[in-house]
């Protein structure tokens, strides 16, 4: 009797009989390009599975990333440029290289440290970049994107020394959006802005991506709250006077206080 294969060794060769001339059409027809937005998806889906704390979702979610990154390497492998093995061994490698206080015979003793030191590590490793700003994923969202840049420049002194001179940096920012009427110089200032706010986020130890995503959330949550509430009088929200619905919007805001 021949044992079952390891669970990632079936993986791959379910992968690539789905890849094979006899298998999926579908599956044959995907390139990495066409396949990119389902993986963003997925990412943002496997987030949502961590924040509910659901370990069955959470589990569900890691595979379907999983499915992706195994779709992307049968492809690079069928073009003959890498396979999984290969991803696996670079990453296993990496690990190592970048943990010298763990795998080797350096002394670090605080995550702050291990992190300047990954940095470090990860500069010798890249000597073609040329800026400190280098190795942001231009396709990031804006916040992430503009809290990764910040970050970047950070690390090469170009930062104000704590959030009090932010704070008055954000305000001068307001300001200037509240006096500008152009239009096209209100989206520049209100830019502006928002990049300072992300600035800020980061002084206060703030993940301003995370913060923003949960601010959506939380309205989206209670938007539903009053929705529910009108309905359950036979009522719809349109045409309400303002002062019905904020009413309505306070008991729901109450509501997720109680205990």
């Amino acid at each position: 009797m021949n044992p079952s294969p390891a669970p990632v060794d079936r993986l791959l060769s379910i992968m690539a009989q789905l890849r094979s001339p006899g298998g999926c059409p579908w599956d044959r027809e995907q390139t990495h390009q066409s396949i990119k937005p389902q993986l963003i998806e997925e990412c943002y889906e496997l987030v949502e599975a961590i924040d509910s704390a659901d370990d069955l979702h959470l589990k569900e979610e890691l595979g379907d990333v999983l499915l992706h990154l195994v779709f992307h390497a049968r492809i690079a492998e069928e073009r003959g440029a890498f396979n999984f093995a290969d991803v696996i061994h670079g990453i296993s490698e990496k690990l190592v290289r970048r943990h010298p206080h763990v795998f080797g015979p350096e002394s670090l003793t605080d995550s702050g440290a291990v992190l300047a030191r990954w940095h470090e590590l990860k500069a010798r490793e890249k000597p073609e970049r040329s800026s400190a700003l280098d190795g942001v994923p231009p396709h990031l969202p804006a916040l992430m994107k503009s809290q990764e840049l910040q970050k970047k420049a950070a690390r090469v002194g170009f930062d104000w020394p704590g959030p009090e001179p932010v704070w008055e940096k954000v305000s001068e920012e307001l300001a200037e959006l509240t006096r500008e009427t152009d239009p096209a110089r209100q989206s520049e200032e209100f830019g502006d802005l928002l990049f300072s706010l992300v600035n800020l986020a980061r002084h206060l130890g703030i993940d301003a991506e995370e913060a923003c995503r949960q601010a959506a959330a939380k309205f989206n949550r209670r938007f539903r709250t009053v929705e529910d509430e009108f309905r359950a009088r036979g009522e719809t929200m349109a045409g309400r006077p303002l002062a019905d619905l904020d009413a309505a919007w306070d008991r729901a805001k109450a509501a997720e206080h109680q205990p």
